[in-house]
Formats: C-alpha cells, sequence, structure tokens
C-alpha cells in the first residue's frame, strides 16, 4: 500500500461514538455494567474456548440458533436487522451493541472555493426503535445505555457541549467549551466524554479541479486548526484541557478518542512507526501506546473486543464476493484469525462484530452493514446497501454505535 492509499483509507470519518449523560445517567451506567457482568460470568468458559480455538487455527462453528428479528426496542442482547433499510428506519443492532444514529453529509457552499461539509443526524428513538431526525446538531455521540447524547449546535467551533436526553429530546445539562469544541467521543464506560478543540471548523472544504474539467470539495490536507482536547466527567464533575497542536501530515479534522482503560487517549497520526495513531496522557503529554493498542490502526474503529483479548485490524484479503480482515492477538501483534467484512466497524461480543461488507455480485464496491463471526464464514445481512458515491442506490450514510 502506497502512502497515498494510505492516507486516503485513514481519512475515512468514523462514526465514532458515544455521548455525555443526564443526572440519571450514572444509574443506567451501572445498570448496563451489572448486566455486562452477568453475561461475562456466563460465558466465560465458552470464551475460553473461542481464545484457544483461535489460537491453534480451529475454525470456530456458528450453531445459528440466534434468532433474528425485526426492529424491536434496544433493550437486549439479540439480532434486529432490516436488510431491506437503507438509510435505516427501524432498530439495527446486535449482541451488546446498536446503531445508536447515523448521518448523511452534504457540503454548503460559502463561496466560489470555499465551503463546509455539514452532517444531517437521524437518532434512535429509545420508546419507539425507530431513527428521528434531528437537525438541530452538527456532531452527536451516544453513550452506553441509548438514553443521553452528546451534541454540538451547528455552528462549529461549538462553545458548549449539552447532553441530550433522547427520550424527551431535551438538553438537560450544557458543559462550557471555551477553546471551541469540534468533536466528541466516549470512554467505553460511559464515565468520561472527550471533546477535541478547534480553532476553525474542521469540516472546512475547498473547491479543486476534478476530473473531466469538473470540481470536487476537498478536506484541507495538511492543515488543521486543531489546538487540543477537553475531558468532562459527564457524571457533574469537572472538566479539564489540553493543549495538543495539529500534526501537518493530515486532514483538517484530527479528532481524539479514548484508549480501552480511558487512561490515555490517542489521535491519527501517519509516518514513523505508530500503526497510524500517537496517544498522550489526559495532560496531553505524548506517551507510548499501551501494550495491548500497539498494533491497531485507527482508522479500524473496532478495535479492541469488549474482553480485550482480541484486536481487529483491517482489510488483509479481498475477492469479488468476499472481503476478509484480520483479527490479532493484541499483545503480540500476531494474526490469530480472518473473519469476514471489508471494514470492522464495532465488536457486538467478545467474539462477533459488526462490519462494511460488499454486496455478493455487486460493482463496484457497494457495502451493506454485516454481523460476521471470528471463525466462521456466516454473515447475517443488518442493513440495506449503503451508496457509494455519485452513482450510488440513494444517499450514502455513515454510522454511529454505541453499547446498549
Amino acid at each position: 500500500m502506497n502512502v497515498e492509499e494510505l492516507v486516503r483509507d485513514s481519512l475515512r470519518e468514523q462514526a465514532a461514538e458515544q455521548r455525555p449523560a443526564d443526572p440519571r445517567f450514572a444509574d443506567r451506567v451501572l445498570a448496563v455494567r451489572r448486566r455486562r457482568r452477568t453475561r461475562r460470568l456466563a460465558s466465560l468458559a465458552g470464551a475460553a474456548a473461542v481464545a484457544v480455538a483461535v489460537a491453534v487455527g480451529v475454525p470456530l462453528l456458528d450453531s445459528g440458533d440466534e434468532q433474528v428479528r425485526p426492529a424491536g426496542r434496544p433493550a437486549g442482547s439479540g439480532t434486529s436487522a432490516h436488510p431491506d433499510q437503507s438509510p435505516p428506519r427501524d432498530l439495527i443492532a446486535a449482541g451488546d451493541t446498536a446503531l445508536a444514529a447515523y448521518y448523511t453529509t452534504e457540503v454548503v457552499a460559502r463561496t466560489e472555493v470555499r465551503g463546509v461539509e455539514e452532517r444531517a443526524y437521524w437518532l434512535l428513538d429509545p420508546a419507539t426503535g425507530r431513527y428521528e431526525k434531528d437537525g438541530r446538531w452538527s456532531f452527536v455521540a451516544v453513550a452506553p445505555g441509548l438514553g443521553t447524547a452528546a451534541v454540538l449546535e451547528r455552528a462549529l467551533p461549538a462553545r458548549r457541549i449539552g447532553l441530550l436526553d433522547l427520550a424527551t429530546g431535551e438538553v438537560e445539562r450544557w458543559i462550557p467549551a471555551p477553546q471551541g469544541a469540534g468533536g466528541l467521543a466516549f470512554s467505553d464506560d460511559g464515565r468520561q466524554l472527550i471533546a477535541t478543540t478547534y480553532d476553525e471548523n474542521p469540516d472546512l472544504r475547498d473547491r479543486a479541479a476534478g476530473a473531466g474539467g469538473g470540481s470536487d470539495w476537498i478536506s484541507r490536507f495538511g492543515r488543521s486548526s486543531r489546538t487540543g482536547f477537553l475531558v468532562a466527567d459527564v457524571r457533574g464533575g469537572g472538566a479539564g484541557w489540553s493543549a495538543v497542536p495539529a500534526t501537518l501530515d493530515i486532514n483538517a479534522r484530527q479528532d481524539f478518542a479514548f484508549s480501552h482503560d480511558a487512561r490515555l487517549v490517542y489521535t491519527q497520526f501517519i509516518g514513523g512507526r505508530d500503526g497510524l495513531q500517537r496517544f498522550y496522557d489526559l495532560t496531553g503529554e505524548r506517551v507510548a501506546a499501551p501494550v495491548d493498542e500497539r498494533h491497531l490502526r485507527s482508522d479500524v474503529t473496532a478495535r479492541l473486543s469488549p474482553d480485550g483479548r482480541l484486536a481487529a485490524l483491517g482489510l488483509t484479503a479481498e475477492r469479488k464476493d468476499a472481503s476478509y480482515s484480520a483479527i490479532l492477538d493484541p499483545r503480540s501483534g500476531k494474526e490469530v484469525a480472518r473473519v469476514r467484512g471489508a471494514e470492522l466497524l464495532a465488536w457486538a461480543d467478545d467474539r462477533r462484530l459488526i462490519a462494511w461488507e460488499r454486496t455478493p455480485g455487486s460493482e463496484p464496491y457497494r457495502p451493506r452493514l454485516v454481523l460476521v463471526t471470528v471463525g466462521s464464514e456466516r454473515v447475517v445481512p443488518l442493513s440495506g446497501v449503503n451508496a457509494q458515491g455519485p452513482s450510488g442506490p440513494g444517499r450514502r450514510w455513515w454510522p454511529v454505535f454505541a453499547p446498549r
């Protein structure tokens, strides 16, 4: 893979995605953690068998006995699939993870040569299990439990962060962001929120000459106004800002996200031996990657499995009707399995993932959301085919996942 391809891959927008909480959020988080602890204890023996089977290269057999049901309420751990819907209208979920929201983008011209890429969000209504458009927000992250979202108002960088109750549609608390917030992400336990700060809108676009004599809107590659990050305690505690200037070898949006244990943060980086990522402590000092995340890539959003035993990596092999991505031992970096999927987006549980996978028989590449299993060829379609470029069916959309 050459540098241009590496950069292009790394600039795929990640729907990362989490959110802050209302005054009842701590209770919801504790309830989610109790449910997960119970499930993990019940599945401990099975998880150990999975690890052994993968390590020795024995394929894991998919029993196929999990019910795939139509859209329902967000609670539960079953699979809600809608392969006839794109963009989705009804709940899509698998295991512990749900599609909490999705967004589309459109470049709005400000001058003949300058524009801004704006997002339009559809948020999951936890009461109805349907996605409803909410045009108030430029950026949304959804927290574990699917009850609260962190939101930024339309004009970026935003000077405050809202904690939106998804049941009522009302903002219950505002967190000041005087440095100007442009991106949001939650820690895996939902207790902390990180906001990436910018001096100007990170989604600015410049008009450039395109193929065939036309023109295209392009990201401001090589320039970023990122200034640092703000970490807030979503239970109502304080928030602290750290200065981390942008690097010069990537595009304008250079958002931060938390490490698996939330003790560090990371951001995309091209070049060197950093694996497309650089890590910092919560004061903004650059540090070495954690031992179980040093082999990851920032452009593969699934990252570590919930139990931390497996790591998702990027596309490894591709055929006309199938794509395969690598699964690593996170500490050694050794490939221990391959799983179906062109882009691994989120773990549904300790051995299943939600991925973009090519639709069989479609040329050019047209992805759909699917559920895949480590050690199995089984692919369960979750959504309809996503648009890919101007010739695609319908409008392209990007998913936002969160634990339920």
